[in-house]
This record gives C-alpha cells, structure tokens and sequence, in this order.
C-alpha cells in the first residue's frame, strides 16, 4: 500500500512541477537572450512574447494582420505613392472586388490600391494587399486586360506564395525558431520580398492558371490575358518586371493553352473605346 501512494505521490509531483520546470526554462532563455548592457521590463518581454508568431502556421487572420503592417511600412518608407486620385481606386477595387469575389480564397478581405508610378507594374503581398501602377492601367487597352493583371495578383494571394517566401526566407538565415518568429522582423522581411524578389517560375505558371480561371469565372473575356502579355512582349523595352519573371513567350504559349475557348472572346471588357474614356478621364 505504501509503495503505492509512494507511485502515486510521485507521479503527481512529475504532473506539477514539470509545467513549473518549462515555465523556468523559458523564463530563463527570455532573460538569457537578451543582451548585457539592456534592463528589459517584465511588461515588455511578455508583450514580446505575445508578439512571437508561428510562420509555419500561419492564420488567415495572422496573414492579413502582417499584409496591414507590410502595407503600412511601404506607405512610412515612401516605397510606393498611392494615386490620391478616388475616383480611379474605386474603379480598380470595383473589378477586384469581383475577382476576388470568385476567387480561390474568397474568404479573406482584399485591399486594391492604385500606384502612381509610369512604369508597367504590379505586384501583391500578404493579406490581400493589390498594387496597381496608373502606368500598368494607361498600357492596358480595354478593362479585360487590366483585369486579368488583378486577377493573376489575386492568384498570388489565393496561393499564398508570399507566405511560403516568407518562410523560407526566415529558415534560411535562422530566424525562425521553435518559439515562432517576431512579427516586426517578418513585417520587415515582408516589404523586402514584395519590393525586391521575383516569384518562382512555379508560383507565376500557377497564378497564370488560377487567375485566367477566375477571370472566365467573374464574367470577363479570357483572352485580354494573352493580348496583354503580347503587347508587352512587342515593346522595343519591355516592363523590367517581365525580366524576373519566367519567359514571356513560354508563359504566352502555356496560357493559351489555360484558355477554355468559350470564355476567350465571350465575356465582358473588350469595349477598348470605353476602356480609354475612363481610363483619360481618372488618369488624366
């Protein structure tokens, strides 16, 4: 009998102080890391702790929360001037809208932001962060065109590639660790992956496919895809975005073969005449 208790006082001894023994531990490395010459409050280092996320399971809410601070940081570096012009976001986030709406991920919020920059640009970040420069638009010849860009940027999104960079750029220079990594240095590294590194030639091949789809999906003609990309091909200098991104004429000849036939011609936004009325009248 006694050596029973003895068991049973022991095992209830292991089930209390080993949560106290993990707690001490932590405790100890929180203090540990932190460099000599500093006197970190309690305060702070729990607010830090809050602050560690898990990159490698990462929530939509977790996303979209890093794609504000992403945003926030390109707008206080000055890395983009957004177009103050109201009338010209509202047109661009009424076809994103309509994309998003049938997209893959349809579930998050999308924010859709007009860049002013001449050259022909566009790019995504995590959260559901859209940019479109007014050169991207001023290039475009009709509101297909324009829309199969938005609608490969929401592919991007829908597919989370910026998250998977973000990963694997944390994991290669070792800053991700068992505890997770703090949100400020992957807000940081967010801004330089949106800015400065190409997708993959995988994850341009995949959005190409997923954004002609949902292009037939929200009602526009397919073919504005192609005609876009071969516009740009034909330019005596091509955008320098094409440049990073896989061969266009490869990318041309596979999205040819994304396109359903009924949906290339059949659809909305080849008015070309239309297109450029609007397109001089909020971009002037």
């Amino acid at each position: 009998m006694l050596k029973k208790l003895s068991l049973i006082s022991r095992s209830s001894y292991r089930r209390i102080s080993y949560p106290l023994i993990s707690v001490t531990v932590a405790t100890g490395l929180c203090i540990g890391t932190a460099y000599p010459s500093q006197a970190i409050p309690w305060g702070e280092l729990i607010f830090q702790g809050i602050q560690m996320i898990q990159i490698s399971n990462l929530s939509d809410r977790q996303e979209v929360s890093l794609g504000k601070q992403i945003n926030q940081q390109f707008l206080k570096r000055g890395d983009i001037k957004l177009y103050k012009n109201q009338a010209a976001n509202e047109y661009v986030n009424r076809i994103g809208q309509r994309l998003a709406a049938v997209s893959d991920r349809s579930n998050i919020p999308y924010t859709f932001q007009v860049v002013e920059d001449d050259s022909i640009n566009a790019f995504a970040t995590m959260g559901g962060f859209v940019y479109i420069n007014t050169g991207l638009m001023k290039a475009a010849d009709n509101e297909s065109e324009l829309a199969s860009v938005i609608s490969h940027e929401i592919a991007h999104i829908a597919s989370r590639h910026a998250v998977k960079q973000l990963r694997q750029t944390l994991l290669a220079q070792g800053l991700a660790t068992a505890a997770g990594v703090d949100d400020n240095v992957a807000v940081q590294i967010g801004v330089e992956l949106a800015l400065h590194r190409p997708n993959s030639r995988e994850a341009e091949f995949e959005a190409d496919a997923m954004g002609i789809e949902a292009l037939g999906r929200a009602g526009y003609a397919q073919y504005g895809a192609i005609t876009f990309m071969e516009k740009l091909l034909r330019k005596d200098s091509p955008p320098s975005f094409l440049s990073t991104h896989p061969a266009t004429s490869t990318r041309i000849s596979q999205m040819k073969q994304m396109i359903n036939p009924q949906l290339a011609y059949n659809g909305y936004g080849l008015d070309d005449r239309g297109y450029q009325v609007t397109v001089s009248r909020l971009l002037p």
